[in-house]
């Protein structure tokens, strides 16, 4: 598999029964297929050299780089905050599930990982901050109003039409 970042070949690892592509000869990027990352994204997850050589890399993340395309799909990848860590960008394919970190972003994952409890709060503070995100959730409110009333209204018209027979 090619490095998505910097087009070195990547190899494979073995980060304690969670096969990873390295990309040891070039950034030190780390390729996860679906559902591998939160495999390994809190502190006492994973072992062996391969994953503590992965740790000891400093995070080095070009912020100017833009969108890559996914090793896999060859799809452009989407750049987000990982859900389980504070304020931590990763890339990631919607098409295939995979994410790509840059050297550094796994041991910093590690590091910021939160409970579920801080997960829900972050992931509240995010969405109050989205203004998009207030205006789906307002004309969703008016949805849920609305099939509400027209529930009621039907219920009152069957009761009228069994209690007169009209």
């Amino acid at each position: 598999m090619v490095c998505p970042a910097c087009q070195k070949e990547m190899v494979a690892k073995d980060f304690g029964g969670v096969m990873v592509d390295v990309c040891e000869d070039g950034c030190h990027g780390i390729w996860f297929d679906w559902m591998e990352l939160c495999k390994l994204d809190e502190q006492n997850e994973g072992l062996g050299n391969a994953l503590n050589n992965a740790l000891t890399h400093e995070r080095a993340n070009d912020e100017n780089r833009g969108q890559i395309k996914c090793p896999k799909c060859s799809l452009l990848m989407h750049i987000h905050k990982y859900e389980s860590a504070k304020e931590i960008n990763v890339d990631e394919c919607y098409a295939c599930g995979g994410f790509f970190l840059d050297s550094g972003e796994l041991r910093t994952i590690r590091d910021n990982f939160m409970s579920e409890e801080e997960r829900e709060a972050y992931t509240q503070k995010l969405l109050d901050g989205n203004s998009e995100f207030q205006k789906a959730e307002d004309a969703l409110d008016k949805d849920k109003a609305r099939d509400e009333a027209i529930r009621k209204y039907t219920r009152f018209m069957r009761l009228s039409y069994y209690c007169t027979g009209k």
